[in-house]
């Protein structure tokens, strides 16, 4: 598990998604967030179960995007454009963070697929 590169990119994610809950004020913000960061937590411990791994990743990638597009929307309806901290760009890294696992998650997915292909293959002969 901790050998795997997709493990290091959930890791980078989930600590943004954390730095951001302890950053970001409102309630909907913090459940949404927090959503976030239980699929980042789910995505990171079933690493044996490759495929649940990689669409929870994604997921929690989509949730971050869709925290990111409503924290910008409430920067730019704001009247005091000094509210936005450096730490709202977070859940977008994260995000790219979660796709980039994903496809190490779909690269090793392949890997063990075409090496079980292979061993059945070598048993029939």
């Amino acid at each position: 598990m901790w050998q795997r590169v997709q493990t290091l990119y959930l890791i980078l994610a989930l600590g943004l998604t954390i730095a951001v809950f302890f950053g970001v004020q409102g309630i909907p913000f913090l459940i949404l967030n927090g959503v976030a960061c239980a699929l980042e937590l789910l995505a990171l411990t079933t690493y044996k179960i490759r495929v649940f791994q990689m669409r929870t990743a994604v997921f929690a990638a989509l949730i971050l995007i869709g925290l990111q597009v409503w924290i910008l929307i409430e920067y730019f309806t704001a009247a005091d454009k000094s509210a936005y901290n450096v730490m709202y760009i977070f859940p977008i890294v994260a995000a790219i963070f979660d796709f980039m696992a994903s496809r190490a998650i779909l690269a090793d997915e392949m890997l063990v697929q075409s090496s079980s292909r292979l061993r059945a293959a070598k048993r029939r002969k």
